[in-house]
């Protein structure tokens, strides 16, 4: 298997876009109409989820110890989808043909080989992994919503109690499907470390177009039931350090970095924790009131809220900090409600970031920048996907290693 033609074919096959993924799935489901009840009824979504897959696997293709691990999640993920061992050929025989309608002229025996050379590796570790699963794992977990918060029209705190315990670490997500929206799988995380009950938290964001996030948010109710996949992701808490710790969430990208304070708070000996929440406005920091209770609780912990689409000068503080600020002096520790006329943005010194109303304007990136050094820190950063990459490369300018930046990244294996 030669993995520089390999890419060389992919590359070629990729610039036709969305046409490789609709004549895949046209051609699988022509040669095996049986599979067609396995897949949601809407496939725009699951063309470019493929096209994504594909790629990934193409670009590790040369570095096994990357490529293995990844080909195992997307296995054992695809459990829930009810895929078996005799799907695997159908799948491989689709795919081949359709990389070499797009490839012409530049179609070979030799491209033909290394497809089935690879495509044979990807199967055969991903039923490995499938097979080793089930073995102590359901393919999806049952579970029931036994609290709904609709903190904002579009933002929900859902309590979702599963039927056996799922294990998880926090700031790992799992996939959800709801009953109205079959074979649709999204991933959310857990707002919570785990718990004696079992019950999980996970805050969602209406998505203009989804569907499955509108369910959620506006037509869920308690007593619904849901099904959960296994727990999967990367952004976790790195217990060997014990360095002081940076959470930076946009919007619902707290969930997973709460479930992590969570954690830190279980610590005998807790680190220095700072937390920046932002928003676009105001009402958008939904749990601002959940944060200041446990900046209240911890002082190790410091909590500023940022907000990108509003302007200072409102006079009320809405949450703050529990611990001072670097380089503040210990009588800042803690503003909460405080009123107070407007003051400028830079604020007093050592009183609230942003001014007498405790909340800091701009985009969350410049925020935090702008209140390092953080080279000393584990950095973890969630939320869209922009303020995510205007974070780490703000991060990475300051001396932060980006090996002590952490994502929330996970296999794509919704399909």
């Amino acid at each position: 298997m030669d993995a520089q033609r390999l890419k060389d074919s992919f590359a070629l096959v990729a610039e036709q876009g969305d046409a490789v993924a609709l004549f895949f799935y046209s051609d699988l489901f022509v040669r095996n109409p049986h599979l067609r009840d396995m897949f949601p009824i809407g496939m725009s979504h699951q063309r470019d989820k493929l096209l994504r897959a594909l790629g990934s696997i193409v670009a590790k293709v040369d570095d096994l110890p990357a490529l293995v691990p990844f080909l195992q999640q997307l296995g054992r993920d695809h459990r829930r989808f009810g895929i078996i061992a005799e799907h695997y050929p159908h799948v491989g025989a689709s795919l081949v043909a359709t990389l070499r309608h797009f490839s012409g002229a530049s179609w070979s025996e030799d491209v033909e080989n290394d497809w089935n050379a690879a495509y044979g590796l990807v199967a055969k570790v991903m039923l490995e992994a499938a097979d080793e699963d089930s073995l102590t794992s359901p393919a999806w977990w049952n579970g029931q919503v036994v609290a709904v918060e609709r903190r904002r029209f579009d933002i929900a705190v859902l309590r979702v109690q599963p039927d056996r315990p799922l294990p998880y670490l926090p700031g790992q997500s799992v996939a959800v499907e709801v009953p109205s929206r079959l074979r649709h799988w999204r991933y959310y995380s857990m707002a919570n470390a785990p718990r004696p009950d079992q019950t999980m938290d996970f805050h969602v964001r209406l998505v203009d177009g989804g569907p499955v996030s509108p369910v959620l948010v506006r037509g869920t109710e308690t007593g619904d039931r849901l099904r959960m996949g296994a727990a999967v992701g990367t952004l976790t808490l790195d217990e060997e350090s014990g360095r002081d710790v940076l959470l930076v969430a946009g919007s619902t990208g707290l969930a997973p970095l709460k479930a992590i304070l969570e954690q830190i708070a279980r610590r005998p000996a807790p680190p220095r924790v700072h937390l920046f929440f932002g928003a676009r406005t105001r009402d958008g920091l939904y749990d601002l009131e959940d944060l200041a209770k446990m900046a209240g609780r911890f002082p190790w912990l410091r909590v500023v809220p940022a907000v990108s689409d509003e302007s200072g000068g409102h006079g009320f503080s809405t949450v703050l900090q529990s611990g001072p600020p670097p380089g503040a002096p210990p009588a800042s520790r803690s503003w909460f409600d405080a009123p107070g006329p407007p003051s400028p943005a830079s604020g007093p010194p050592g009183g609230p970031p942003g001014g007498g109303d405790g909340v800091e304007y701009g985009n969350l990136s410049d925020v935090v920048a702008r209140q390092g050094p953080w080279d000393g820190h584990d950095a973890y950063v969630c939320g869209p996907g922009a303020m995510v990459g205007h974070t780490v490369e703000q991060l990475a300018r300051l001396g932060v290693p980006r090996d002590r930046i952490r994502l929330e990244t996970f296999a794509d294996a919704q399909r």
